[in-house]
């Protein structure tokens, strides 16, 4: 086990014959410090906890606490199970790192991030940013299993902690602002697999303490581990997204600080060899800011972050609080108090119009499975229009399969307004529905509650973690972890955290 970072200095060598002329540029002139891969190198080693403002240390304890508790959730579901299977049963034992949830079983510490990058995304219910991606499930479970690893004279304060939680957040925004193309809802490639993959790499780069060079080599080690296909979506392989990009950018820092070396350009836009323009098209970089220079800026001070209130897309938030609000004028018009209406619901709706986004794979209408059933549009409007509201319940086999439901969804339309982007900062979800006797009931949802313009409180928060963690932990750790987090950066050593996820 790595305890130590390692320097390691080696002969560049390379057989030049037959290479493209300008992969050979960049053969030729690996250390240049003008490039946009060197000021990330830069910006991962030289941060320093100082650079940590309160908006910063606040928004990133809410990412942190809120990861957690989907995660700890996360470990109850069937391809987490899996995916724990997979790994003890198929590598070797080496009890180092803690699983969510799980008392007696610890891993390696590339395993215990990808199981735990697995239970965090397993049900659909971790933070999303914008640029669309979930930034804090690439990055938290690596950083846990690193401080698992590491000998308890040199566990990393909370602050440092926080520190490289950060670096990893910021790495993955700066890359998503790099191209208009990311700023919508993907189409190509999921992704956390793209940025997630090197903000973990950027986030243990930082914790290991790593030189500028090797935080530049462990960024172009993690591009070449990056990427999967939206395919994917609303299948049980999509949580491996966000595992495998925790597991496979702690193994990109890890293999970096042994000495291996990469292109020191992969960030850069260089023509005729695709770096990390491979991923996305239009990508345009810029060198980030120097923490030498004043003015230096994270993201998430101006941009806060996106949680979830129920477990699916966030787009889906949209469309269950419009349906929601028409469930109350429905009540109304059937004179009814309370929930549990169903079957009157139905007997009085004709005809359900969704106005929503044009985007192919969140537009299910007959989804078979609770992945399936995240990721649809017409499912959750019509479980809101039921019920009031979505739960974690809503997607259990028993929900999925009700009459009444099924009737309901049978009964929708979808529309695509041209004044309705697939973008996360702009679209809205609209509900209307026509009745038996003709009246016609709207609903319409601008900014849902829990998106970074309306952002959930603190109690919110907390009772969200509170009903998660406590699905898998005592009320006892369940208030430590609330305690720990909610300090963390006045923590010596990050010990009492990790203490408490199992």
């Amino acid at each position: 086990m790595l305890f130590k970072v390692q320097r390691s200095f080696r002969p560049m060598s390379a057989t030049l014959r037959g290479l493209h002329q300008s992969a050979l540029d960049i053969i030729q002139c690996p250390d240049s410090e003008d490039s946009v891969t060197d000021s990330f190198g830069q910006f991962i080693q030289g941060v320093q906890p100082h650079h940590l403002t309160h908006t910063l240390l606040h928004r990133s304890k809410r990412m942190v606490l809120d990861s957690i508790g989907v995660g700890l959730l996360g470990s109850t579901t069937h391809v987490f199970q899996l995916a724990l299977q997979h790994c003890q049963h198929m590598y070797a034992p080496n009890e180092v790192s803690s699983v969510y949830g799980r008392g007696g079983t610890r891993l390696s510490p590339t395993l215990a991030a990808f199981v735990n990058g697995v239970a965090t995304h397993s049900m659909d219910f971790d933070d999303t940013w914008h640029p669309a991606t979930h930034p804090s499930g690439a990055v938290l479970p690596a950083l846990l299993a690193i401080s698992d690893m590491l000998p308890n004279n040199r566990k990393p304060s909370g602050r440092d902690f926080l520190l490289a939680f950060n670096v990893g957040i910021e790495v993955q925004g700066r890359l998503m602002r790099f191209s208009n193309e990311a700023q919508n809802i993907p189409k190509r490639f999921h992704p956390p697999t793209v940025v997630g993959t090197l903000g973990s790499a950027a986030a243990c780069a930082r914790l290991l303490s790593l030189e500028r060079s090797q935080c530049s080599h462990a960024l172009a080690i993690a591009a070449s581990l990056s990427g999967a296909p939206m395919a994917n979506a609303a299948t049980q392989s999509k949580p491996l997204h966000i595992g495998n990009a925790s597991r496979l950018g702690l193994e990109a820092a890890l293999l970096s600080s042994i000495g291996l070396e990469a292109s020191p350009r992969v960030l850069d836009d260089t023509a005729g060899v695709a770096g990390f323009s491979a991923f996305y098209e239009d990508y345009a970089p810029q060198p980030l800011t120097s923490p030498e220079q004043a003015g230096l800026r994270f993201l998430l001070e101006d941009q806060d972050m996106g949680f979830k209130r129920f477990p699916a897309h966030l787009g889906m938030h949209w469309v269950a609080d419009a349906a929601a609000s028409v469930h109350k004028l429905l009540l109304g018009e059937l004179g009814s108090q309370g929930m549990g209406q169903g079957s009157q619901v139905v007997g009085q709706v004709q005809d359900i119009l969704l106005r929503v986004p044009h985007s192919k794979y969140i537009n299910r209408p007959f989804p078979e499975s609770e992945h399936q059933a995240r990721h649809s549009f017409q499912f959750n409007a019509c479980s809101a229009l039921l019920d009031g509201e979505v739960t974690v319940l809503s997607f259990s086999q028993e929900a999925l399969q009700r009459p009444d439901l099924l009737a309901l969804l049978g009964r929708v339309r979808v529309e695509h307004p041209h004044d309705n982007p697939a973008n996360f900062d702009r679209m809205y979800g609209e509900v209307q529905v026509t009745l038996v006797g003709g009246d016609v009931l709207k609903g319409r949802c601008d900014t849902f509650y829990g998106h970074w313009r309306n952002p959930l409180t603190n109690e919110s928060l907390r009772k969200k973690f509170r009903s998660n963690a406590g699905a898998v932990l005592p009320r006892e750790k369940v208030e430590g972890l609330i305690e720990a987090v909610e300090g963390l950066d006045r923590l010596e050593d990050c010990s009492p955290l990790l203490a408490l996820l199992h």
